[in-house]
């Protein structure tokens, strides 16, 4: 069989079976078209090793219409839809290559990049809350970093969804898990301070109160957009003279970092952060190190003194 002719199965089959969103069907279905652009849609018990380097040479070297190339870690997304669907053929019994013969280049971490304490108040500082917009702005910020949600999760949020008398609630994240997310008493009186706010009944948690490019349209309703949560951290960052770059994947960085700091287990990390895998999570122990060794420095007895 041609690979053209197994592809939708298999994007359905992640969506329905695998959980995964339409997001990263979509992604997987570019990466899987771009290996049938560069075999001229090979039949799928024709892929080998050899044409797996060649392929992998191909991708190195792509380049887009703008003539921007692949980076490592987009070339490695590509190998891993590829794998997931040759892994896909082997439960269907569909002859082809093994899915371990693909082998994924190796990719170096980013730093971490997270903000202190003082940092999160001095940007939560420069947030004007006379009106409405400050209102909003802060109970972003505000529920941004006590919680540790995605943008994406953010930007989802009805009113309806958020408890802030208790101060829980679920929220379903990647692979379509739910999990349980916790507010600070600050952030609470924050979201509920800027929905008291409101003089709409519209049911997005945070709307655009402009007409510019700040709303993405939902039906009828202005949402707030993931780029427009984007603009209005580093906006507040930027006035609050912190020069790194500020994202709300920081804040989150910064909502697991402040947790481990402060004695929290890994595992509960984990689990407020919605990985699948411990192992993602450790990435942010050596983050922490550094704040170790401090604290050995400062409260450790020295014999030499």
């Amino acid at each position: 069989m041609y690979m053209s002719e197994l592809i939708l199965d298999y994007i359905e089959h992640l969506e329905v079976e695998g959980g995964r969103s339409a997001h990263t069907a979509e992604n997987y279905t570019l990466y899987l078209e771009r290996f049938i652009e560069f075999t001229d849609d090979i039949i799928v018990d024709k892929i080998t090793p050899e044409i797996m380097r060649k392929y992998r040479l191909w991708l190195s070297r792509y380049k887009n219409n703008n003539g921007d190339e692949l980076s490592t870690i987009t070339q490695s997304y590509h190998l891993i839809a590829l794998r997931g669907f040759l892994t896909y053929l082997s439960k269907r019994n569909i002859a082809s290559l093994s899915p371990e013969k693909i082998e994924l280049p190796k990719v170096s971490r980013k730093q971490v990049t997270f903000l202190h304490y003082d940092e999160v108040e001095r940007l939560i500082d420069q947030i004007d809350t006379n009106d409405e917009t400050g209102l909003r702005d802060r109970a972003i910020v505000e529920l941004l970093f006590s919680s540790g949600l995605r943008v994406s999760e953010l930007v989802n949020l009805d009113r309806d969804h958020i408890n802030t008398t208790r101060r829980e609630f679920t929220v379903r994240g990647k692979g379509q898990k739910d999990r349980p997310v916790f507010i600070s008493e600050s952030a609470s009186s924050n979201v509920q301070a800027y929905l008291q706010s409101r003089i709409d009944n519209l049911p997005p948690l945070f709307v655009s109160y402009s007409h510019n490019n700040e709303a993405t349209n939902s039906g009828d309703y202005r949402r707030l957009g993931a780029r427009s949560i984007q603009r209005i951290i580093s906006k507040y960052a930027r006035l609050a003279g912190i020069t790194k770059h500020v994202s709300p994947h920081t804040m989150r960085h910064s909502f697991a970092t402040d947790l481990l700091m402060n004695g929290a287990d890994i595992r509960s990390v984990q689990v407020m952060l919605g990985h699948s895998s411990i192992i993602t999570t450790q990435v942010y122990t050596h983050v922490t190190d550094k704040h170790l060794r401090e604290v050995h420095e400062k409260f450790h007895s020295d014999t030499t003194k």
